[in-house]
């Protein structure tokens, strides 16, 4: 009798362990994505593009992908926003608010370097999966964070895919000089350029840094003319990066190639400078344009998600109701979504360490093109395209799987340019 009662008393905790393990397995309403954006700012123009992309790809996920396939379940993505102000004080509490308050599954970084790092140890210290789309200095990846993953391509790689092109192209273009703003990220970007740079054989004859808000380049431009480089790589940021080019047109200071981060891909820089712009370069995480496609996925052994590059488009025209082409800063967040969707599926869970060691094992491909990550969390899968201003129009010109044109090179002289010389390849 006692075996009888013992036996069916086991039966009864057997049914109610199985009852609450499938129960833990269920799958969840929602899930959640949190975000300090950048709304307001310095960093508004970013975070518009930021918040257009996340949109984007967010309403993508729920009509066309069905939703986030976890414990057996399409479950449908939810974006929480608010507007960090660009702020440090502001991302740091608004990281804490969705966390505590709005119960996210993941927080989304604010833009730019300096405003990841500021929230990181927030959402590191709750454990909390924080997505990196917008900072690319290397420096976030060397403190020892846990839950940080990035979608950005690190600042030590900008000019990697300049320096191999230059390589490649035209190997008897030897002396190359370095100019950056004097920044963490404009330094790091250094750091990488003149260790590939190195790598690849290149003599680097100039090598020097200028002070952020600097108003004349002069002296600098002067010592840089005087190293007689066949090419020049350098910048930091838009405004210094205008004075760059227009200073190196005064000076006649004319060279096979400039490139410079982060000012020569905006349109505005070309609407300030006119034919002064014309060949100048520059590094970009995306452009309109890419040839990143299921069939390139398919060719490259990688898995393929998400829309196409002219879907994305539309979708980000649509999440900010205006007629706007999407920039690298929409294509990168978007990317990040998207890889958090497929780690989620990949867990079959949205417990963030799961999905954490998920993201790790994870390479895809998508519109924004591959996507990897190593141990830190550091992108790695990530290629830069370079684009020139070839007659007004930014062209892709590397790599060659996503080119729409090819390099002009040398670009025409400053003197040339002044006559309305276009870029022209040769």
């Amino acid at each position: 009798m006692k075996n009888k009662y013992f036996v069916g008393f086991m039966s009864l905790v057997a049914a109610f362990t199985l009852l609450f393990a499938v129960d833990a397995m269920a799958a969840p309403k929602k899930i959640v994505i949190g975000h300090p954006a950048c709304l307001s700012g310095k960093y508004a123009k970013a975070g518009e593009q930021a918040l257009g992309g996340i949109k984007g790809i967010v309403d993508w996920v729920n009509k066309e992908y069905g939703g986030v396939m976890v414990g057996g379940k399409k479950v449908p993505l939810e974006y929480v926003y608010y507007d960090s102000e660009s702020k440090k004080e502001a991302v740091t509490s608004l990281i804490a608010r969705l966390i505590t308050a709005d119960k996210v599954n993941a927080v989304m970084a604010p833009y730019s370097s300096g405003l990841t790092l500021r929230g990181a140890p927030v959402a590191e210290s709750r454990k909390m999966l924080y997505m990196d789309h917008g900072g690319a200095n290397n420096k976030i990846f060397r403190q020892g964070f846990k839950y940080i993953v990035q979608s950005i391509g690190p600042a030590s790689r900008y000019h990697e895919g300049t320096l191999d092109m230059i390589h490649k192209l035209h190997p008897k273009a030897k002396r190359v000089a370095l100019a950056y703003e004097d920044s963490e990220f404009a330094k790091m970007v250094m750091e990488g350029a003149e260790s590939h740079a190195k790598k690849l054989g290149f003599e680097v004859v100039f090598k020097r840094t200028y002070p952020k808000g600097v108003t004349d380049l002069t002296p600098l431009l002067s010592a840089l003319k005087a190293s007689k480089p066949d090419f020049v790589i350098g910048g930091g940021h838009f405004e210094d990066g205008q004075l760059f080019n227009r200073q190196m047109a005064d000076l006649d200071i004319d060279v096979d190639a400039l490139s410079l981060i982060a000012a020569a891909t905006l349109p505005a820089f070309y609407e300030a400078l006119t034919s002064m712009a014309e060949g100048v370069m520059g590094p970009s995480h995306w452009e309109y344009g890419v040839k990143y496609s299921e069939a390139g996925a398919k060719e490259a052994g990688l898995r393929w998600i998400g829309p196409s590059q002219d879907e994305f488009v539309e979708l980000f025209k649509k999440a900010l109701g205006k007629n706007v082409i999407p920039d690298y800063h929409a294509a990168e967040a978007g990317a990040a979504v998207l890889s958090y969707v497929l780690a989620v599926e990949k867990a079959n869970s949205v417990d963030t360490t799961k999905v954490r060691k998920a993201l790790g094992d994870l390479k895809f491909m998508s519109f924004y093109g591959g996507w990897d990550v190593d141990a830190t969390g550091l992108q790695v899968g990530h290629s830069m395209v370079d684009v020139q201003w070839q007659m007004g129009k930014r062209i892709i010109i590397w790599p060659p799987s996503a080119q729409t044109g090819r390099l002009a090179f040398p670009m025409p002289t400053f003197a040339e340019k002044a006559k309305g010389r276009m870029a022209v390849p040769r």
